[in-house]
């Protein structure tokens, strides 16, 4: 299992949108890195909802439920369906992220305007701990 971050606007799709669709395709990915990273996700694979503008926050886990495909308007470019898998008991904030020294070469740090990114198996364990601590 592999694991990734999607960063997404939460004004015009976010957490909550997709729990109340229940899947929906990830699509409009306009970058080759994130391309590529959209083209090596497989099905079962985990990723993170990244809320960008104020929030700047990781927020949930979507699963992979659908392998990369061609999207339909255009065909260039990939897409990938995902589910809700579980909300954060708390948001995990970007400035959190980069306060951690663990998380320091995580590419949310490094490369913050990259809108499909990995994630290591301990950066992914990382953040959820650190959703579950008591603010």
């Amino acid at each position: 299992m592999n694991y990734w971050l999607l960063k997404t606007e939460p004004n015009t799709f976010g957490w909550n949108d997709l729990v109340k669709e229940k899947k929906s395709v990830w699509d409009g990915v306009r970058n080759f890195q994130a391309r590529k990273n959209l083209k090596s996700m497989s099905v079962g694979d985990l990723a993170f909802i990244y809320h960008t503008g104020d929030e700047k926050s990781v927020v949930g886990i979507a699963k992979v439920i659908k392998a990369p495909y061609p999207e339909p308007k255009d065909k260039n470019w990939i897409a990938v369906d995902i589910s809700p898998s579980k909300k954060l008991k708390n948001p995990v904030s970007l400035a959190e992220v980069k306060a951690t020294k663990k998380l320091e070469k995580m590419v949310l740090v490094r490369v913050s305007r990259l809108s499909v990114q990995p994630v290591s198996k301990s950066e992914f364990e990382s953040v959820i701990s650190m959703s579950e601590k008591t603010r």
